[in-house]
């Protein structure tokens, strides 16, 4: 391995690009305390990588935005975020992936049935991301955030 190989496998662990990691699930609607089936793929993008294991991360947030004037004494936009949930559920444990090899990982998670669900007001909404990722050395590689309709 030379000086420039060494050099791209620290950028990729420093970047999370060690390895491509896709997420696909099942509902792409769900309600609280419903089950979700996740298959997580990854890829290594050149070298070995050294796994602690799968993971699929479940968030929530709560955004508010009052626009200006909109109210009585509203002099400005006011605007305000809250982060109502984040859970991580492990998939498989630790793990190596060869160089350029790929592996695949099913599993499930169970949504808590006292979550609050999507939501689209006038002022405020509410949304659920999720994503997969392995955990490994310097920046986790994973496939991004993708929206999850929780309630009707």
């Amino acid at each position: 391995m030379g000086f420039f190989d060494k050099l791209k496998g620290a950028m990729n662990a420093v970047t999370g690009g060690a390895a491509k990691v896709t997420l696909e699930f099942d509902p792409p609607q769900a309600q609280p305390g419903d089950t979700i089936r996740v298959k997580i793929s990854a890829t290594s993008s050149g070298g070995e990588v050294k796994s602690k294991g799968v993971y699929v991360d479940l968030w929530g947030s709560e955004n508010v935005r009052i626009p200006k004037g909109s109210g009585n004494n509203v002099g400005q936009e006011v605007t305000a975020t809250e982060n109502t949930f984040t859970q991580e559920f492990q998939i498989a444990p630790a793990f190596v992936l060869a160089a350029k090899e790929t592996k695949l990982w099913e599993g499930q998670l169970q949504i808590p049935a006292s979550v609050q669900p999507s939501y689209m007001g006038k002022l405020a909404t509410h949304q659920w991301k999720i994503q997969g990722r392995i955990e490994a050395a310097g920046n986790d590689p994973d496939s991004g955030w993708k929206d999850l309709r929780i309630g009707r």
